[in-house]
């Protein structure tokens, strides 16, 4: 039972180490109009409603640290937004169905919505910026699409890991009964 736990860690972890190589390294050469897909907030999301509060939380902190990091603003920031998505998605893990990619999409969608308008008011309104409309029309929402269109193809990979794993836990619990 303790070897399928460590094997879960260590799947999520080389998941958010993926994810954000992918987001710091790949997906800045991919940038269409300045804009890039947010991967790691996928991967929080994901977690979120296929694990449940707890580890989307968990992801959403480690994920919002690496970001933190790698930008070298203010250590926290985005883990906190990356940890209160992480939460908020996994309080959807009740009404989510594997098969049903609406409700992730959806989900994904709103999330990175009011990501990038918590980034807007949490660092350029608090600097007097009061061009909501142009960061809404030029970064937001393409952002979004973006991020959309990586939801599609990242999404059922995330998913086909999540079974993998929860598979093997049920057979690790049913030799256990």
């Amino acid at each position: 039972m303790k070897s399928i736990k460590i094997r879960r860690i260590v799947v999520t972890a080389v998941i958010l180490l993926a994810a954000y190589l992918l987001q710091t390294a790949v997906f800045p050469s991919l940038e269409i109009a300045g804009v890039k897909p947010n991967f790691m907030l996928i991967v929080t999301a994901s977690f979120g409603f296929m694990r449940g509060p707890r580890e989307g939380m968990i992801v959403g902190f480690i994920s919002g640290l690496l970001i933190d990091i790698q930008s070298g603003d203010m250590i926290g920031f985005y883990a906190l937004i990356y940890l209160i998505a992480g939460y908020v998605n996994g309080v959807f893990e009740q009404i989510y169905f594997d098969e049903d990619i609406k409700l992730p999409l959806l989900l994904i969608t709103g999330t990175d919505l009011l990501y990038g308008m918590s980034v807007y008011f949490l660092t350029f309104l608090l600097r007097s910026d009061f061009n909501f409309p142009y960061y809404f029309n030029r970064i937001i929402i393409p952002e979004t699409i973006y991020t959309i269109a990586i939801t599609l193809i990242a999404y059922p990979l995330l998913l086909y890991v999540n079974r993998r794993l929860e598979e093997e836990e049920k057979r690790s619990a049913s030799r256990f009964v």
